[in-house]
């Protein structure tokens, strides 16, 4: 069934090899798809090409395609929230067939099928495939085509947002992470029209209100919306064995600081790293264990036991809290707010400090990072400084967002920090820190106030 749908969407043709081309192998792919509750949804096979078997050049040119700023939907469900818009999903099926190409690639015959081919016929690709590697970037191009000949138009701070404004000012809203895409907004009438003429040029299947989105359970009241990753964090403690651990109420050890003891045993890297990227990806909407995972996400390269006892605890967290969340309740704040701190020298083993902020749209938090700082800082005030720096430009991305969501405001940034040197040395940059790096803060705090 999956090689007669690749037939009718023209995928390939049949043809002789040309002399001097080296056609890309492929393979069968079988995988299950499973519901919100974890039950099997379908069993699924998806002919892959080898990519890796392509040469740049002469297979494929550019492969960069971007994908929806998690950053950016939070912003959206804040602004959903509190204006009563609609929250819609959609799923285009076997997107990357839809692409176009524009190189001349050749493809082997799929397995199974080579003994009804004659010896050297091999599959001319008419359009993308999974597993090439400009797949993602056909796919994309052909879908921004699509979207903005309908009137939308492109964000600039986040190309896969796409905003249609009608005469009556009302909104339609699309955001994209690959096949995945988010419907929002106040023009009922135009998102129904958008269904049609993507249905009309695609494979779409509706799913309805938005419930389910990369791992993330989406659920709205009349309170507000939840968004959390329980299955997700249950079926890490289940793959780590530590479903029936003993829960523990904080993530890491204040009292201890992680650094590299020449004594502690290394552990295995792999999978080191796997648990980390998994605990990563967790802390898109949880934001309680990111400056923990922040820390243990500095030893990938060489994890020891001690390390791997400082990850653990984290499940150990988790395991109290499997169904925590972010919570996006209707306010009257109309500002934007950001928050930002900075310890001084923190890190045991080089001395730099950790930088960190989180910001809140019309009174929800929508954005937060914590990370080292590229250099050593010679203060408390610069360590400051330079998290306050990193906030404003976060502050300033934000105000774009909202800008191209329809919602212009005259409000300046509201930017929240606690140390009274980093304060006024923003307020008045007198030259008490020197050096090239300090420099460009400066004129970054100086142009923004």
């Amino acid at each position: 069934m999956r090689l007669m749908h690749l037939r009718r969407n023209g995928t390939w043709t049949i043809t002789d090899l040309p002399v001097g081309k080296r056609p890309v192998g492929c393979k069968w792919i079988f995988t299950i798809k499973y519901k919100v509750d974890g039950s099997v949804e379908r069993f699924k096979a998806r002919l892959v090409a080898r990519g890796f078997t392509q040469s740049y050049g002469i297979d494929y040119q550019e492969t960069f395609a971007p994908v929806a700023k998690l950053n950016t939907i939070r912003i959206l469900l804040s602004l959903a929230v509190n204006q009563d818009w609609c929250l819609q999903q959609l799923d285009i099926k076997n997107a990357f067939l839809n692409g176009d190409l524009e190189e001349e690639v050749y493809m082997e015959i799929p397995p199974g099928f080579e003994e009804s081919m004659a010896k050297n016929q091999v599959c001319k690709l008419q359009k993308s495939l999974y597993g090439l590697k400009q797949s993602p970037r056909a796919w994309f191009d052909r879908f921004t085509k699509v979207v903005l000949k309908l009137g939308y138009k492109q964000g600039q701070a986040d190309h896969t947002l796409f905003v249609k404004k009608s005469h009556a000012g009302k909104l339609a809203i699309l955001i994209v992470y690959v096949d995945d895409i988010i419907l929002s907004g106040n023009d009922m009438g135009e998102l129904q029209n958008l269904k049609k003429y993507l249905s009309e040029e695609f494979e779409v299947k509706d799913l309805g209100n938005l419930k389910y989105f990369l791992g993330m359970e989406v659920a709205r009241s009349r309170k507000g919306i939840v968004v959390s990753q329980r299955k997700y964090i249950l079926d890490l403690l289940k793959e780590t064995g530590m479903l029936g651990c003993k829960p523990i109420d904080t993530p890491m050890d204040s009292q201890k600081k992680l650094g590299i003891e020449k004594e502690s045993t290394p552990v295995d890297r792999g999978r080191y790293q796997r648990l980390v990227g998994r605990l990563i990806y967790l802390s898109h909407t949880r934001p309680d264990i990111g400056f923990t995972v922040s820390a243990v996400s500095q030893f990938m390269h060489s994890p020891t036991e001690e390390h791997m006892e400082a990850v653990y605890r984290i499940l150990r967290y988790l395991k109290m809290t499997p169904g925590k969340g972010l919570f996006f309740r209707k306010t009257e704040n109309r500002d934007t707010e950001v928050y930002s701190d900075a310890d001084w020298a923190g890190n045991i083993i080089d001395r730099r400090s950790t930088s960190g902020y989180c910001s809140f749209v019309w009174g929800n938090l929508v954005t937060w990072r914590s990370k080292k700082q590229s250099v050593v800082a010679r203060s408390s005030a610069e360590a400051e400084y330079r998290a306050l720096a990193q906030g404003i430009c976060e502050g300033i991305w934000i105000k774009r967002v909202l800008n191209e969501l329809g919602q212009t405001s005259s409000s300046p940034i509201l930017m929240m920090c606690d140390n009274q040197a980093a304060i006024s040395i923003a307020k008045n940059p007198v030259c008490i820190m020197t050096g090239p790096s300090m420099l460009r803060l400066t004129d970054t705090l100086s142009q923004r106030r």
